[in-house]
């Protein structure tokens, strides 16, 4: 596509710029032996009433067309922007207004308003410029108020307004530059839409008047004849048209460019030389039928500007029926993008792989596309943090309830609103069908969080993975939706995969718990030996950290000194060596194996200190001196 645009636009710049000059004297001959001709190899579109050659003048209009679109174009553009950038930077008061105005002027079609304009102005190219620049601002103005918008709430504007900058100021150092891009990109495609426009004011015979002519006027001149003679009126319409595509695809262009300067393509890893991982984890594990999901080796590879990030490196986890497994690990770690690279729902542009995936039993290698998301979407549901954001806030909850069913196993409309109900009833929800017909912005956070835990178990499904539901609840609600879900994993029998912060939520919920550090599985163990029978320096660390009310008020609470490793390095070893008040030499040139401890517990740790009933905080102390 970008090297058919530049054919296209460089061929419209050489008859732009060559057409007056190779062609000009020859447009504007006329010769009265010659009225009228139809085509011939002389005259291969034929004359017109005065006997000059069509071609000739058609080639010749090629600067009189665009020039006057592009001049109303950018005039347009320039008080368009400037109209609705201010909105940004102007009083409550007068941005009301503003807005208001643009409104108002955008009820009133802009080919209509630059007819009317084109009229009142008089007849001529620069009454049409100026018709339709004044047409074509309220689009401009819109798209900028609208852009402009979102800058208007940043902390930056905040700060700049503080420090008392004029607006002018305002507007071009903190507005504009950050809404340039879309805007370009606008006025590009907006420069065909003008040509068009104003080819259609010339054929009406508002826009340039007779001796001077442009395509419009040669349309409009060839159209007498069209049924006997049609090469002098389709002959315009092309170039209308060939130039409209030209800007067009120009623009399609540009935003393509954009996009890819945004968001780098992944980089493919080179085979021979693979990057060196935080740890070495254990593919070879015999596959269980009672395992709901099998993942050995979860990879996730990020590209950024500065290169690829991989805040995945060799996750190998199980689920059995039933079970509720919790995750933890500090921010960072690679929990969420975990989960959401089990679930298939990574950001674009981010790439997973694995040594084995395993879900209900059948490896998702051998599906094709359509069975895997099919089999993710029946088999396995998400629990977001922020449900308000999980929601269509424009659609009703029964319809976003009863979505699923109806979609995926074609149930009706009447069955599967009775199935809705019965969910809502099972998470305690009252309200019945008139909670059906309510909104998401129309409940609480708590109410929200359950309508996601019913809209969860709509399919029965396998495995949900709950990323943090409970983190923005009081403790009562999140008392209350911990009680559901050890309700929905002991009646259907669905696994839990649980995403927390909360360490003793976790100890308390869950069945066994995975610690998560740089990206990897550093211990296993069964929850109710996490408070004592940790023996990860970082899980005893991590347990430490979490206060209780037996701690002493007048010391600090207890943390974990430095920060997790940067996802984008690539350093060999252990990746808690560095914060480690255990570490070995060895710790520093070699990863670690996760290897079994016990039953139902492995560490990968080269020396792990012994069980503490110390909940960790005499390593934490000797890590912070």
């Amino acid at each position: 596509m970008g090297v058919i645009t530049l054919v296209m636009l460089g061929s419209l710049v050489v008859l732009a710029v060559a057409g007056a000059v190779l062609w000009g004297q020859q447009a504007g001959r006329a010769d009265p032996s010659a009225v009228l001709r139809a085509p011939t190899t002389g005259h291969p579109l034929g004359t017109d009433r005065l006997g000059r050659d069509l071609l000739a003048r058609l080639l010749a209009a090629t600067w009189p067309s665009l020039l006057p679109a592009v001049a109303a174009t950018l005039l347009g553009a320039a008080a368009g922007i400037t109209l609705g950038a201010l909105t940004a930077v102007v009083d409550g008061r007068a941005a009301r207004l503003l807005g208001a105005l643009i409104t108002l002027l955008l009820a009133f079609p802009a080919l209509l308003v630059a007819m009317f304009l084109a009229a009142l102005f008089g007849a001529g190219t620069g009454g049409a410029v100026c018709a339709l620049a004044v047409a074509c601002a309220p689009g401009f103005a819109r798209i900028t108020q609208t852009l402009a918008a979102q800058v208007a709430g940043t902390d930056f504007m905040a700060a700049a307004r503080v420090l008392g900058l004029r607006r002018h100021r305002l507007l071009l150092r903190h507005v504009l530059p950050h809404i340039a891009e879309p805007l370009m990109l606008n006025t590009t495609v907006a420069a065909g839409s003008s040509l068009v426009a104003l080819s259609g004011l010339s054929f009406l015979g508002l826009g340039t008047q007779p001796p001077s002519y442009d395509w419009g006027l040669l349309l409009s001149q060839g159209l007498d004849r069209v049924y006997t003679e049609p090469l002098p009126a389709v002959a315009p319409g092309i170039a209308i048209v060939y130039a409209a595509v030209a800007f067009q695809l120009l623009g399609e262009m540009l935003a393509g460019a954009a996009a890819r300067q945004a968001r780098p393509h992944p980089v493919d890893e080179p085979v021979a030389h693979p990057e060196p991982v935080a740890h070495l984890v254990r593919t070879d594990r015999p596959a269980s039928v009672d395992h709901v999901l099998e993942v050995a080796d979860l990879r996730v590879a990020l590209p950024t500007a500065d290169g690829v990030v991989r805040p995945v490196r060799g996750v190998t986890l199980a689920l059995r029926r039933g079970e509720m497994v919790g995750l933890v690990g500090e921010s960072g770690s690679g929990k969420s993008l975990t989960a959401l690279a089990i679930a298939d729902l990574l950001p674009d542009g981010a790439r997973a792989t694995w040594g084995r995936h395993r879900f209900l039993g059948t490896d998702t290698e051998s599906l094709s596309g359509k069975e895997r998301r099919r089999q993710l979407a029946t088999g396995m549901a998400m629990v977001f943090q922020n449900p308000a954001s999980a929601f269509n806030p424009s659609l009703r909850i029964g319809t976003q309830l009863t979505e699923a069913v109806r979609a995926h196993r074609g149930t009706p409309r009447a069955e599967a609103v009775e199935q809705a109900l019965a969910q809502l009833r099972r998470v305690a929800l009252p309200g019945g069908r008139r909670l059906l017909r309510s909104r998401p912005f129309q409940l609480s956070g708590g109410q929200r969080q359950r309508v996601a835990i019913a809209s969860a178990s709509m399919m029965r499904p396998g495995l949900i993975i709950a990323d943090e539901p409970t983190t923005a609840l009081d403790v009562t609600v999140q008392r209350q939706i911990m009680d559901l879900l050890r309700r929905i994993r002991r009646d259907d029998g669905t696994a839990i995969l649980f995403i927390s912060h909360d360490i003793a939520l976790v100890a308390d919920a869950c069945d066994r718990v995975l610690v998560m550090y740089g990206g990897t599985i550093v211990e296993s163990l069964p929850a109710p030996e996490l408070a004592a029978g940790a023996r990860h320096p970082y899980t005893r660390m991590l347990v430490a950290s979490v206060p209780d009310l037996a701690a002493e008020r007048d010391h600090p609470l207890h943390s974990i000194e430095g920060g997790p490793p940067d996802p984008s390095g690539a350093a060999p070893g252990c990746p808690f060596h560095d914060r480690c008040p255990h570490r070995l030499d060895r710790c520093a040139v070699e990863s670690p194996v996760l290897s079994p401890l016990g039953p139902g517990h492995e560490v990968a740790c080269w020396q792990p200190p012994a069980a503490a009933p110390s909940h960790g905080r005499r390593e934490n102390e000797e890590a912070q001196k």
